[in-house]
């Protein structure tokens, strides 16, 4: 088999395992699961069978893996599309298939297969708990296996828009991720709270897409092309920067690339398109992991980066990206020191470090960009699959104690779960630490400070202060979560009573936390004091070759180190100190009002939007061209016709068509047969007579007809 036809394949085990559990295994668990992370391991082999290959070709940014084949007909051409492998998918596709595999396994536990049925569970709600040998124990999901076949469908778009060498697959890729979050963030949909966050987090991703589609037709029609082999040619992209698009000033490359960048505005929840990501904490734990790390934001700052090439054309298109970056990262930053829940705070993380990423784009930090992403991806996924472990054994806690009225995911009803859950704490701790971007051991702090580097490196000085106090908070909220949730003594007796997950959880937090310590030391600057050139920069190397023009390394410079230094340790180090004490909301002196409901975003949008909509589709749409105009101009022709159809039946069908045609020819009919019923009398003797007598007729006609 060769290699492009292996990349052809990589995304089909989950698609067929989708169908293979809707259609035949949906009512077998273990069938279910069993063949969901059986496709997830097949798409993982394939992914790191081309990752291991695609390393080994030297300068393989000049020959990448690539196919493709005719797909519609254009008129005189044909629209193609393929596969590609480039070292910047080569790169993505191997955290993508790391992240997905280790999430599928996490799921087996987290929905606690081989636990009874619950008592009172049912479909659509989450499960509350079953009695066993006279105990509450942990109830297993009621929809279990409609739960493995929605993520294996969901990691057949992710896989679908990483391999597209074209924008027409990628497309559907990213659309088949919007419906798969619609689909899981509401999987309990029993809860009007997650029907809710469904529809919220479809319709505003839905807004980014309409201009994604915009921009996409936008670049068809200007080049003829989709692939992005074709795009980037040297010819279209100065074709590109030189025709004006006649919006903003800005060139058609310009307009294109804003136009696609507002798509990831909304799918990788920028400002101000952020409000759906926090309510998709309403999914379950795994859908969080798979939504903020493995497949859809990434998928967000992913496009960005594969239309980097075009983007980057136009100085006002990235002055744009920059700011909406960096203000996300400190906006979402700030929200997520007041937050409670344990998964809301890494939700505004992920909107804070995205900022990152695209604020890095903006100031042409290319390769810094792709290394936070990955190193992002791990520490998150590692970050919510230990949030999710650490809910599962306060959900334990809960059921010990019987008091439901105790929230699980608030984290001032934790405290001392180190000692309860050692495993959940240290890879907790681990992924928290390189979220923060701790010195020298964590993969955090390699990606972040490359970002900081290059913002103080090309004088992007109120974009490097901006960052580097949003890595101050990044630092501070996520020590303030390790102390309230694992730190000092449990504050309730659900947190006394919580325990250890099952391995099912466990070893995908270890293998995570894995990834989490040693992905950064691929990307350690040549030039960086003692350790530099130990380990070859292997990140900026391969994925530089990405590009046509390979990014020049920055030199080192002390100010953007010892930045990086302070601000990771010394928010770590107030976090620590603020809330070693505190014991309840009260006690916590950055519960504002304003930071913890989200600066009134969502209570704004309704009132700006939601109302004066719903008001607009009432009153106006429905009652006005609805009842009064539609159904006005329907109630106009319906007289009129009743006038003419009775016009038309008095006048033409019932005296001719009945009575003339119809009545006519049968009267005329009955009446020859009554006159000519006298001449059948049965006798032989005269019908031979009249026989003769009508041959002599006939006969001298024709022969005086023949004369004349």
């Amino acid at each position: 088999m060769t290699t492009e036809t292996l990349i052809w394949l990589i995304p089909l085990p989950p698609l067929l395992a989708f169908f293979f559990i809707v259609l035949f295994t949906n009512k077998n668990k273990a069938l279910s699961h069993t063949v969901a992370i059986g496709a997830a391991f097949l798409s993982w082999l394939g992914a790191m069978i081309v990752f291991l290959q695609a390393i080994g070709v030297e300068h393989f940014g000049e020959h990448p893996f690539a196919a493709s084949t005719d797909w519609l007909p254009t008129g005189e051409t044909w629209l193609r599309i393929g596969v590609l492998i480039d070292p910047l998918s080569a790169t993505v596709l191997f955290f993508v298939a790391w992240t997905v595999l280790m999430i599928f396994l996490y799921s087996v536990g987290y929905h606690n297969f081989g636990q009874p049925a619950g008592d009172h569970d049912r479909a659509g709600l989450p499960p509350h708990g079953a009695t066993e040998h006279g105990h509450a124990v942990l109830s297993i999901e009621p929809m279990y296996s409609r739960f493995f076949a929605f993520i294996s469908l969901f990691a057949f778009g992710m896989l679908t828009l990483v391999v597209s060498d074209n924008l027409l697959t990628m497309f559907a890729g990213w659309e088949v991720m919007g419906l798969c979050s619609y689909l899981l963030i509401g999987f309990w949909f029993g809860k009007e709270s997650a029907r809710n966050a469904a529809i919220k987090a479809f319709m505003t991703t839905r807004i980014g897409d309409v201009f994604m589609l915009l921009g996409i037709a936008y670049l068809y029609s200007a080049t003829g092309k989709l692939s992005f082999r074709e795009i980037f040619t040297e010819v279209n992209l100065h074709t590109l920067s030189t025709i004006p698009s006649g919006v903003l000033g800005l060139s058609a490359a310009g307009l294109i690339g804003l136009l696609l960048f507002i798509g990831t505005v909304g799918k990788s929840a920028q400002f101000p398109l952020h409000v759906w990501l926090p309510d998709a904490m309403e999914g379950p734990t795994p859908v969080s992991a798979m939504i903020h790390a493995a497949t859809m934001v990434s998928a967000g700052v992913y496009a960005v980066i594969r239309m980097y090439p075009l983007i980057s054309l136009d100085p006002g298109t990235m002055s744009i990206v920059a700011f909406i970056g960096a203000f996300t990262a400190l906006f979402a930053a700030t929200i997520a020191v007041a937050q409670n829940d344990i998964k809301r705070v890494l939700a505004y993380s992920t909107i804070s470090q995205l900022g990152f990423m695209i604020a890095a784009l903006g100031i042409h930090a290319y390769i810094a960009a792709v290394f936070h992403l990955v190193t992002h991806a791990f520490f998150k996924a590692l970050l919510f699959l230990g949030s999710g472990s650490v809910i599962h054994g306060m959900e334990h806690g809960v059921l010990h104690t019987g008091n439901h009225k105790v929230d699980p995911q608030d984290m001032f009803n934790m405290g001392g779960l180190r000692k309860k859950m050692p495993i959940t704490f240290w890879t907790f701790l681990i992924g928290g630490f390189a979220l923060s971007g701790f010195p020298i051991i964590t993969a955090g702090f390699w990606s972040k400070d490359e970002i900081l580097a290059d913002a103080w490196g090309h004088n992007h000085y109120i974009i490097f202060g901006v960052l580097a106090f949003s890595a101050f908070l990044t630092a501070f909220y996520t020590m303030r979560q390790i102390t309230l949730t694992f730190l000092g003594e449990p504050r309730t007796a659900e947190a006394e009573h919580a325990h250890e997950t099952p391995w099912t959880m466990t070893l995908p937090l270890v293998v995570l936390s894995f990834f989490a310590v040693t992905y950064g030391w691929v990307g350690i600057p040549e030039h960086f004091p003692v350790l530099g050139g130990l380990v070859p920069n292997w990140i900026h190397e391969f994925v530089g070759g990405t590009l046509a023009e390979h990014p020049e390394a920055l030199e080192f410079n002390w100010i953007p180190l010892l930045t990086s230094l302070g601000v990771a340790l010394g928010g770590l180090g107030l976090g620590w100190l603020v809330y070693r004490n505190v014991k309840s909301p009260a006690e916590d002196k950055f519960q504002f009002a304003l930071l913890k409901n989200k600066y009134y975003f969502d209570e704004a949008y309704d009132f700006l939007f939601v109302k004066p909509i719903y008001w607009f589709s009432e009153n106006v749409v429905y009652k006005f061209m609805d009842m009064t105009v539609i159904n006005g101009i329907l109630h106009m022709f319906g007289p009129s016709t009743g006038g003419i159809g009775s016009t038309i039946r008095n006048y033409f069908d019932i005296p001719i068509i009945n009575r003339l045609i119809g009545d006519g020819s049968a009267d005329a009919t009955y009446w020859f047969g009554g006159k000519l019923r006298g001449i059948q009398t049965g006798r032989i003797q005269q019908y031979l007579v009249l026989s003769l007598v009508s041959l002599f007729v006939i006969g001298g006609l024709i022969y005086f007809l023949l004369l004349a």
